[in-house]
């Protein structure tokens, strides 16, 4: 059969498509940008008729599609949500449902790189996806989402598409055959947008510091938010810098845009830019459709130390929520309860480190809750991100602190020198008192 005749045999709609997966089972989605929006409404539709019992749902960064739809309270018995990214819509299900005395939600700690690895062994019974329209060769191109979106679909034992036009058509190893497809369903939806959030004052007064540390030919990783952004304008003048990056995001897009970008002087997937998320807004999802400098690879790659390390000067920028004396960090857990994820952090803070004059650079306000609450603690509240071994620059609108090579006692002191004048005087007596001064 050929290929189009192969598309035309798999073609169903919504509704049809979704009898693929099992009343009682396992089932992913793809994540943030590429979940599909029909093919959620019609497995609404099916709990609505009862024909959805127990589904086990597991995800990483849920958003508007799945929150209309199946991460509704109402469905907390039908679906068994296992996000590996808590956000507002999850935090929300957990507030209310403690409150009722009842476990909804079923947080899945882990490194981003070890998503996919991780969804293979609990055996997906079916994987939903959005896709780019098949090319000539028979190949959807996953566009936004390679991460765990692909490999999850090759092991899973049923995959059902959603072929949007409005997805960008992107390189690298981010794509469907039509002979790995079981069905195939066609809608178009405006794509789930992430604006850039603008760069204040105080998040150009910390970029400021950091883009010292980062050299002409250096390759650039930066995660989301406003320091990101700052530290992305600052680059422009730049020589010969590479991406490789977690996360594509408009800022990044537009430093590529300048000429700043040329990723030359990488040693591996040289002149391409290399991410394995995209999120951003129209403009930026037009630049990434059909440019050949833009390819998305798989979480297991991209976030993976020894390939991240493979580069030169590889410079990683991500943020935290709280460090302690020790130097460990939280960047995931705020007032007693999981609030995001460790997501990529800690694959960049040691793959940074591995390679050749590379750096891992931790960054935030000094204090947080309008300056009522210090970010630099004696002792963190939640679980540690990042261990206290792997932590080398922290980054604060006060100054940079390089733990490497320093003595906890050393550790303590840097850090109070830079947290903020206010707490300095209170954190030094609690240092004291812990008996490392």
């Amino acid at each position: 059969m050929d290929i189009k005749s192969l598309y035309q045999s798999k073609l169903k709609n919504a509704d049809e498509a979704v009898q693929l997966i099992p009343a009682r089972g396992i089932l992913s989605k793809g994540m943030a940008v590429s979940e599909p929006k029909a093919l959620l409404e019609a497995i609404e539709r099916r709990i609505k008729a009862g024909s959805i019992e127990a589904l086990k749902l597991y995800y990483m960064h849920s958003e508007k599609h799945l929150h209309d739809t199946l991460l509704k309270y109402e469905y907390m018995d039908q679906i068994k949500p296992h996000p590996f990214f808590m956000g507002p819509i999850e935090r929300g299900i957990v507030q209310r449902s403690l409150m009722e005395g009842k476990k909804y939600i079923y947080y899945m700690p882990g490194n981003f790189s070890s998503v996919p690895k991780v969804l293979s062994e609990i055996g997906l019974d079916a994987m939903v996806l959005m896709v780019a329209p098949m090319d000539k060769g028979g190949f959807f191109s996953c566009g936004t989402n390679a991460d765990y979106t692909i490999l999850a679909a090759r092991s899973a034992k049923k995959v059902i598409l959603e072929v949007n036009p409005n997805m960008p058509r992107v390189f690298g190893d981010c794509c469907l055959h039509i002979s790995e497809v079981d069905a195939i369903v066609e809608n178009i939806s405006p794509l789930i947008e992430m604006p850039a959030r603008p760069s204040t004052d105080l998040d150009r007064q910390i970029g400021k510091m950091i883009i010292e540390m980062v050299p002409d030919r250096a390759t650039i990783q930066v995660g989301v938010g406003g320091v990101p952004n700052a530290v992305c304008e600052m680059l422009l003048n730049h020589q010969d810098l590479s991406v490789h990056s977690e996360l594509m995001a408009p800022g990044l897009a537009k430093l590529i845009q300048s000429g700043a970008v040329t990723n030359k002087y990488k040693n591996i997937n040289r002149h391409k830019n290399v991410y394995t998320i995209a999120m951003g807004d129209t403009a930026m999802y037009d630049f990434l459709n059909d440019n050949s400098s833009m390819e998305a690879y798989p979480v297991d790659y991209v976030n993976n130390p020894f390939v991240i390390a493979k580069n030169d000067n590889v410079i990683s920028v991500n943020a935290f929520i709280e460090v302690d004396f020790s130097g460990q960090v939280n960047a995931e857990f705020m007032a007693g309860r999981q609030f995001s994820a460790p997501g990529g952090q800690l694959d960049f803070v040691r793959g940074s480190q591995l390679s050749k004059e590379g750096k891992s650079i931790l960054t935030a306000y000094s204090t947080a809750a309008k300056g009522t609450v210090s970010r630099i603690v004696p002792k963190i509240s939640g679980p540690s991100t990042d261990p206290r071994t792997d932590v080398q620059y922290i980054v604060t609108e006060y100054g940079v602190a390089n733990l490497r090579g320093k003595s906890t006692y050393e550790r303590g002191k840097a850090l109070i020198a830079i947290a903020h004048p206010s707490f300095r005087d209170e954190l030094t007596k609690q240092a004291k008192d812990m008996g490392l001064f």
